[in-house]
C-alpha cells in the first residue's frame, strides 16, 4: 500500500529532500542535474511512501505559459519518478493523482515536459500532447524551442486551448521546458 503526502518545499525535511533527489538521480540514470532539481523546488511535492521508504516523487510549481495572447497561471509538473523496482504498480499514478488535484484546484492549466517513457502514463490520465510550436520568453526575447515540440503535454483547465497554436514558457536556467 502506498500513501502520498503533499508538502510544500519549505515543509519537507532535509533528509526527505535528499532521498527524493537520490531517487531522481537513480531513476533518470544520472541525467538529472542541479538545474532540474531546482525546477522542482518552491512548490508542492507529492511524496509516495511504502513501509517507511520513499518510493515516488513529483512536484508542481507555478509557471506562466503564454497562449492565445494570455499569460496563463500554470501548474507545471516536475521531477516525477519511481524506482525501477516499483514501476507498473500504481505509484506514479498515485503521485500524479495528487498533483492533478492541485493543478485542477489552483491553476488555469497543467503542463509538463514528458520523456518518451513517461508520455504513456500522462496521456492515459487525460494529458494532451501540445501539437503546435513551442518557444521560450527569455532574455533575448521570444525564441523557438523546436526540441520541445511534441514533448510538452497539457492538462486542460478552465481556459480554452488550441493545441495546434503556439505555446511559450517563461525563462528559467537549464532546460526551459
Amino acid at each position: 500500500m502506498v500513501a502520498v503526502e503533499l508538502l510544500h518545499t519549505a515543509r519537507v525535511p532535509a533528509r526527505t529532500l535528499g532521498a527524493a533527489r537520490a531517487l531522481l538521480d537513480d531513476a533518470f540514470h544520472d541525467d538529472f542535474d542541479d538545474a532540474d532539481w531546482d525546477h522542482a523546488l518552491g512548490g508542492l511535492h507529492a511524496l509516495a511512501w511504502a513501509d517507511g521508504e520513499l518510493v515516488g516523487h513529483g512536484a508542481v510549481v507555478q509557471r506562466r505559459l503564454i497562449h492565445g495572447g494570455r499569460a496563463l497561471r500554470t501548474g507545471h509538473v516536475e521531477a516525477v519518478a519511481v524506482p525501477s523496482a516499483r514501476r507498473r504498480n500504481g505509484v506514479a499514478s498515485a503521485v500524479m493523482a495528487a498533483l492533478e488535484d492541485v493543478v485542477r484546484g489552483a491553476y488555469e492549466l497543467g503542463a509538463l515536459g514528458a520523456t518518451d517513457d513517461g508520455a504513456a502514463l500522462y496521456t492515459a490520465r487525460g494529458w494532451q500532447r501540445w501539437r503546435g510550436p513551442t518557444s521560450v520568453l527569455g532574455p533575448a526575447g521570444t525564441v523557438r524551442t523546436p526540441d520541445a515540440d511534441g514533448a510538452v503535454l497539457v492538462l486542460p483547465g478552465v481556459v480554452p486551448l488550441d493545441l495546434d497554436g503556439s505555446l511559450t514558457c517563461d525563462w528559467r536556467d537549464g532546460d526551459v521546458w
